[in-house]
């Protein structure tokens, strides 16, 4: 078998958490990263029936019996991650319904997935509906999108319409739009419920006072996604208190979706 850390999917991912605590998204140990393996992009550097230990997901997932993830592990620091990707990453698979985790490898301190494993299972489950392609859920803490939270409304199309005034490109990267969740209490089934629901119409998920989940077709595309809004988010935190002389129409806007070939979420633009 091949060395498991010179396979692309585990140079990117440690390439990307380590970025997002870089980016300040990841302090201590906030934040969590899954991404789905397929079989082929395993086969040379996994022995997939060797179980090294199942591990009980306190949920069901039936729709993603038998498949695999490379995940972070819970209490891990994402500076962490590029000295010992063994202790803090882990690729498990799911049985029983999603019930349980076979732990094919990682973990090796004897640890487990994120606590927030249920949601992000929920979350890909939820957007493997809306677009079979997609393969990663990200959850961080960017702090301008954290801090939007507090001083904007949180109806979903302002909060959007405020992003996508923010910059130019914001439509044309995500014009699904922004979908938000009242404060809840993390790494339950209940805010994991509530995010896959929201996870059906959009990308994003912003969690108030807390963070923001994304979903995407690979990890570039996912942190490319947090980190648009985030420069959104940040830019009007800086002019939240000024006048506003200048913004984005809507009417420039149609224009990007012509140019652009994207769609708004419906209505959501006038």
């Amino acid at each position: 078998m091949k060395d498991i850390l010179t396979a692309d999917f585990m140079v990117e991912m440690i390439r990307t958490v380590s970025n997002m605590y870089d980016h300040g998204w990841d302090e201590r140990n906030g934040g969590n990263v899954s991404l789905m393996l397929d079989e082929k992009e395993t086969s040379d550097y996994l022995q997939r029936q060797t179980v090294l230990r199942t591990i009980p997901t306190g949920f069901a997932a039936p729709e993603l019996e038998g498949k695999t993830f490379l995940v972070t592990g819970t209490g891990k620091y994402f500076k962490n991650v590029k000295y010992a990707p063994e202790v803090n990453l882990g690729i498990v698979r799911l049985k029983d319904g999603g019930k349980q985790a076979e732990l094919l490898w990682g973990f090796t301190d004897g640890g487990q997935f994120t606590s927030e494993f249920p949601a992000h299972m929920m979350s890909h489950a939820a957007r493997l509906k809306a677009d079979p392609e997609n393969r990663v859920v990200m959850h961080c803490h960017p702090e301008n999108l954290l801090a939007m939270t507090y001083v904007h409304d949180l109806d979903e199309r302002q909060f959007t319409r405020t992003l996508w005034q923010m910059c130019t490109e914001c439509i044309v990267v995500f014009p699904d739009g922004v979908n938000v969740l009242p404060w809840m209490l993390c790494g339950t089934n209940e805010i994991g419920e509530a995010t896959a629901e929201k996870m059906k119409t959009a990308r994003l998920v912003i969690w108030s006072q807390h963070g923001v989940y994304g979903a995407g077709k690979n990890l570039d595309e996912t942190f490319g996604l947090i980190e648009t809004a985030e420069k959104a988010a940040e830019i009007f935190m800086k002019i939240a208190h000024l006048p506003r002389v200048n913004t984005i129409t809507d009417e420039q806007m149609h224009l990007l979706e012509k140019r652009f070939g994207v769609q708004a979420r419906e209505g959501w633009l006038d």
